[in-house]
């Protein structure tokens, strides 16, 4: 009988105590957790009207969900009378040592981060960087997947990639298509510029504003070379490379103007060589 009394009393004793602090923790609690959550939404709306990456926008509402909550719950605890200094300083040198553990997956994250936010590039972009070329399938937080023309797939990790030299192909909407054609030094050059002229002309991926450009360009060994750079849509580069390169030849056998090949003429001077 005196066991029960003793315990009653002490139950009396901790709800007076702390009977206030736990509900108004609680309080907090839901607060803090229905603010958290208009946070995340207004978080989202801004990201897709600055039309952020998908994942860049799941990082950011995933981070920002965990440290809020964290934080909520450490002020929680601290409100009902749990010492928090040592948790946080534990919290602190766990974070410190997965960080040196963990310095390469740290900067390829941070590289992805920077990625997704400065956009140097994104997914269906042709970029060639660190040697390789290829589309962009897709940016992940800690690499970028590149698949090339013979369809192999290459995993690039982001932290090179951000501090390294990238070529985005194909981001703005028009490209120069440069190419260049030899002809001999006995064919007319104004013929053959006026038979490059008509085979661009007649090309409907050619674009005509601006103007291809046809100069000569060098004084080479065995050709003068002509310098022929026309413009497109940039989904049409290769179409007009190859395109051009074909019908130019075909073009240039029908008017009669020679694609040399490199040559040497040799003179025999005299008589039978004496041994």
């Amino acid at each position: 009988m005196e066991k029960n009394q003793t315990f009653s009393e002490t139950l009396s004793t901790l709800m007076v105590a702390y009977g206030g602090k736990l509900l108004l923790a609680l309080v907090v609690l839901g607060v803090g957790w229905w603010l958290i959550g208009r946070i995340l939404y207004f978080l989202d709306r801004a990201l897709m009207k600055s039309d952020a990456e998908k994942t860049l926008r799941t990082f950011f509402h995933s981070f920002t969900n965990i440290l809020l909550k964290g934080v909520l719950l450490v002020i929680v605890a601290s409100m009902v009378g749990v010492e928090t200094a040592s948790l946080i300083a534990l919290l602190g040198a766990a974070g410190l040592a997965v960080g040196l553990a963990l310095q390469g997956s740290l900067a390829n994250f941070a590289g992805g981060v920077l990625i997704l936010f400065f956009k140097p590039f994104k997914a269906g972009d042709e970029i060639e960087a660190q040697g390789y070329r290829g589309l962009v399938e897709e940016i992940q937080i800690f690499n970028t997947i590149l698949k090339t023309r013979d369809n192999e797939v290459v995993v690039i990790p982001n932290g090179i990639l951000s501090n390294g030299c990238l070529k985005n192909i194909f981001c703005e909407p028009t490209r120069r298509v440069d190419m260049t054609f030899g002809i001999s030094y006995q064919d007319d050059i104004l013929k053959a510029k006026q038979v490059i002229r008509q085979v661009l002309e007649a090309n409907p991926k050619v674009l005509k504003t601006p103007a291809p450009d046809v100069f000569v360009s060098a004084h080479a060994d065995s050709s003068i070379n002509l310098l022929v750079r026309p413009w497109c849509v940039s989904k049409d580069y290769f179409e007009v490379y190859f395109g051009t390169m074909e019908d130019l030849k075909l073009a240039f056998d029908r008017e009669g103007i020679t694609i040399p090949f490199p040559q040497r003429d040799v003179h025999i001077k005299g008589g039978t060589p004496q041994l």
